[in-house]
């Protein structure tokens, strides 16, 4: 899409990124993350987690500075690296996840829909799926009639959906008893509970956490994705930093806060949005409505966020030929409709899975983070390959700890996840093949071998996952 006068400021990038990040995510970490591990696990998880985020947001912003000519998103990092078969990997992996995401956000969305009305009870029947089908078109025509002014609905929708997020940790503040939150510190009788007696060390317990917390991370980069429509190029820099230091303190209170009202077992057990079951327990039946109705707010607004990034995504690719050019083509409001209308008949193939996966929303979340991962990876690599070509060593360090930290993620926590998401290349590739013969350009010997590696690995994932070696869900 071009840029034009209007273009998007400081305020509202901040809030693209924290609405795309503050999703479903942050309404049932807090479950999640007690299934994995105790209050003192989980913060060293945390500071582990900031750091390796904080890497990845510091290099975004130095090779944007650097080079400013590679404006077509993060895989455009890649590109310089490895080429346009580089590009194609991470740009497709990114497209992935912003669209896998938005069947998480499906999932989460009906459940909390099901607080009210009894037929969409659970988020995983039909009626669920063809009301989340409807949403998520009405979402794809709205970003259709142009992204500047989704994206100025979605910077109200995120202040409204704070609110309730807000007075969450207000609540757990006045009812925040020490003596709670420091009796099971590192776990030892949760695991008892949890775990049927077996002992999962602080190294289990704070890698149980990773895939959990970078899940509420993923959008911290959607002002470098769409920072060619900021007004300044410095205002989408500025963002990235803002943006982190107030996700990070707002998902440290509300994960951790809990464990100081109710016990780690207890928690653990919580049906979804835990966020509500806590303020239930707490305050009574209010604050479960209360919850639910930012929940679906909250949903409504990340969503719209992450209808426009993969829109984006596939268009920017398209415009550096690693995609065919109808990826590319824009209608009178300089909106990627062929694009849109792709990413939406996907979704819709997607959603119909969630009849046969027993944990749809877990599922969906965990494939979305494994697929981003990678092009996460991909940022740390360049920043590392280009501060050393310019003899930089402080950003070359930092580019060391992005990457380092990204695969860490990739082979701890997430290798079973990630080995499926290779399997979503096989139809990626053949549009990689229809855009080098549409370019006049040539797949060299390289690209065949690296395109032949992934679909091995594919292969090998879908006879694991057809021998039960990989549980799907």
């Amino acid at each position: 899409m071009k840029n034009n006068a209007r273009g998007i400021g400081v305020g509202e990038l901040v809030a693209l990124i924290i609405s795309s990040s503050i999703g479903t995510g942050i309404f049932g970490i807090m479950n999640d993350l007690a299934n994995a591990a105790a209050a003192g696990p989980a913060l060293l998880a945390w500071v582990f987690v900031g750091v390796g985020i904080l890497a990845l947001v510091l290099s975004l912003n130095n090779l944007s500075v650097k080079r400013p000519e590679l404006d077509a998103g993060i895989f455009s990092y890649a590109g310089a690296q490895f080429g346009p078969l580089g590009e194609f990997i991470s740009g497709w992996a990114y497209w992935l996840s912003a669209w896998l995401g938005n069947i998480a956000f499906a999932t989460m969305l009906m459940s909390s829909f099901g607080t009210f009305f009894k037929v969409f009870k659970g988020g995983q029947n039909l009626a669920s799926i063809f009301g989340a089908i409807i949403i998520m078109w009405l979402l794809t025509f709205l970003v259709n009639n142009g992204v500047e002014s989704a994206s100025f609905i979605n910077t109200i929708v995120t202040i409204c959906k704070l609110i309730p997020i807000f007075a969450f940790v207000v609540i757990m503040f006045i009812s925040f008893k020490v003596g709670i939150f420091t009796a099971d510190f590192w776990g030892n009788v949760a695991n008892n509970v949890l775990h049927n007696g077996k002992t999962v060390s602080l190294f289990e317990q704070m890698k149980g956490s990773i895939m959990v917390m970078m899940w509420v991370f993923i959008g911290i980069e959607g002002a470098s994705v769409l920072g060619n429509r900021a007004k300044q190029k410095s205002d989408a820099q500025k963002a990235t930093i803002y943006g982190l230091i107030s996700l990070l303190i707002i998902y440290i209170l509300v994960s951790l806060l809990p464990y100081g009202v109710m016990t780690q077992a207890k928690i653990a057990t919580l049906q979804q949005p835990a966020m509500g079951e806590i303020l239930r327990h707490v305050v009574g039946s209010w604050g479960s409505v209360m919850i639910n109705l930012g929940l679906i707010i909250s949903t409504l607004g990340a969503w719209i966020s992450w209808t426009m990034l993969p829109a984006e995504t596939t268009m920017l690719m398209a415009k550096d030929k690693t995609l065919p050019k109808s990826w590319g083509k824009v209608n009178k409001k300089n909106a990627p409709t062929y694009s849109l209308m792709i990413t939406g008949v996907m979704q819709t193939i997607f959603l119909f899975s969630l009849l046969f996966t027993e944990y749809a929303y877990n599922f969906a979340y965990s494939l979305c983070t494994a697929a981003i991962l990678i092009s996460y990876l991909m940022v740390g690599t360049y920043q590392m390959q280009f501060s050393y070509k310019k003899k930089e060593w402080g950003q070359f360090v930092i580019g060391v700890i992005a990457a380092a930290f990204q695969l860490t993620a990739m082979v701890l926590a997430g290798w079973q996840q990630v080995l499926m998401v290779t399997i979503l290349y096989i139809p990626g590739f053949i549009f990689y093949y229809l855009s080098s013969k549409e370019n006049a350009r040539a797949i060299n010997k390289n690209e065949k071998f690296t395109i032949g590696a992934i679909l091995l690995i594919a292969v090998i994932a879908i006879v694991m996952i057809s021998t039960g070696a990989i549980k799907v869900g």
